[in-house]
């Protein structure tokens, strides 16, 4: 639920439909500014910074009015540096701070001058705790509170040649100096909460895409997984069946001659065989184009066996099936599955390359330890398989074996013929 809540904020935060955006446009206003704001934040803050800049200029020339002409331009120059900056507050925000530092530097020339511009101060130290380094953002915090004793003293600096100065620092000059430092020190406590959330902010998106990502990724491989095992299955319908089909239509191509009767009880098996398979790809067909309309045959299971094992017998092949031992337990359904799957595969195996006269033997036993099946051969199915190398067939068989912790080996056996061998273990919870 969280990863699905995370995943639907990043989302919205980053929807761009047409009607939701003229939505926006018409009916909320106020939405459509917030996100320009956000989305422009170097042209907000230059819009800002110039409109405080041409604010300040006036007031400076104000204060500067009975001064001289060098005297009007200092203190034009010193509210230039220190409210030009801000301009460039977030994009240079360590060269905008000293630089608004250096110009009031200059200002305590002017002893007592108070200018409109020093409000920069305060935003700047803001600033710097919301989006400066760790350091810059202590060190303007101890610049702001030195610069608010220096600001003290200049304010109070006349005293020191009245014909009856006052002590060093009065109580005046203690009460200017706390208020100052309040501001610096609360500009810098809710910059630094806005840091925080903005981090906070930023780990929750940069999180979100992540699981979105992992979502993504996650559907490809179980997309995958689930082609490999429609082609895997694909493999055992179709290299069963048409191999079961091609050998009993060969048998009724030569009984045809001698007994008809024969001929017609081989091509109804073969009828039987392809209606079979052609359930069984229409399942698969099924799912692959999520066709809810048709109808899923449940899949084969250790019950199935023994069919399988007669329909192969039909065609002709000398097959014998043996069970053995109690089950402890039951064994998942996609295991038995995999065991069916490897009977039908290795009986396909034997159809296509034992030979004629094949004694085959299919042994399942139970075990303590869980189900071991054996299908060997006394046929010349070996050699074959050796020069033709390693089918899908035989792969898929470990691939379908592995994912449920067992073994499966497929070697020649001593003396000649073939054997597969698989053991799957019960699942322990």
């Amino acid at each position: 639920m969280d990863k699905q809540i995370l995943c639907f904020a990043i989302r919205i935060n980053s929807y761009q439909h047409v009607e939701l955006q003229e939505h926006l446009i018409f009916a909320n206003p106020h939405r459509r500014i917030d996100g320009w704001i956000r989305e422009n934040p170097g042209r907000v803050d230059f819009i800002t910074g110039l409109l405080y800049t041409l604010f300040c200029i006036p007031a400076a020339l104000s204060l500067a009015s009975s001064m001289s002409v060098a005297a009007v331009l200092a203190v034009l120059s010193l509210s230039l540096l220190q409210s030009a900056p801000l301009m460039v507050r977030r994009r240079c925000p360590w060269a905008a701070t000293l630089v608004v530092a250096t110009g009031h530097l200059l200002q305590l020339g002017f002893d007592g001058l108070m200018m409109f511009s020093q409000v920069s101060v305060p935003i700047m130290v803001y600033t710097m705790a919301v989006y400066g380094k760790r350091w810059q953002s202590f060190s303007t915090l101890g610049l702001g509170l030195i610069g608010a004793l220096l600001a003290t003293f200049s304010m109070f600096g006349a005293s020191r040649y009245s014909p009856d100065p006052s002590p060093v620092f009065t109580f005046d000059m203690m009460i200017s100096f706390v208020g100052l430092a309040l501001v610096v020190t609360l500009s810098w406590t809710f910059g630094d909460l806005a840091r925080t959330r903005r981090l906070a902010m930023k780990s929750l998106k940069d999180h979100a895409e992540r699981l979105e990502k992992e979502r993504l990724t996650e559907r490809a491989l179980a997309a995958s997984d689930e082609r490999n095992h429609i082609a895997r299955e694909m493999h055992d319908i179709v290299a069963h069946s048409l191999s079961v089909i091609i050998t009993q239509a060969n048998g009724a191509r030569y009984a045809a001659a001698k007994d008809p009767e024969i001929a017609i009880e081989t091509l109804k098996t073969v009828s039987d065989t392809g209606r079979a398979s052609l359930k069984e790809m229409r399942r698969l067909l099924g799912v692959l184009r999520k066709d809810e309309e048709l109808e899923n045959r449940p899949l084969p299971s250790l019950t199935n066996v023994p069919e399988l094992v007669e329909s192969v017998a039909v065609s002709g092949l000398n097959v014998h099936l043996e069970t053995s031992g109690t089950p402890r337990k039951e064994l998942p359904a996609g295991a038995e599955l995999t065991i069916y799957r490897c009977v039908q595969e290795s009986l396909t195996n034997v159809i296509k390359h034992a030979g004629p006269d094949t004694q085959t033997k299919v042994h399942i036993e139970w075990t303590s330890r869980g189900l071991n099946l054996s299908v060997s051969d006394d046929g010349r199915g070996a050699g074959s398989i050796v020069l033709e190398g390693v089918g899908q067939g035989l792969q898929g068989m470990k691939e379908r074996v592995a994912l449920y912790e067992g073994t499966c080996t497929a070697l020649p056996r001593t003396g000649g013929g073939f054997a597969v061998n698989v053991s799957i273990p019960y699942t322990e919870d």
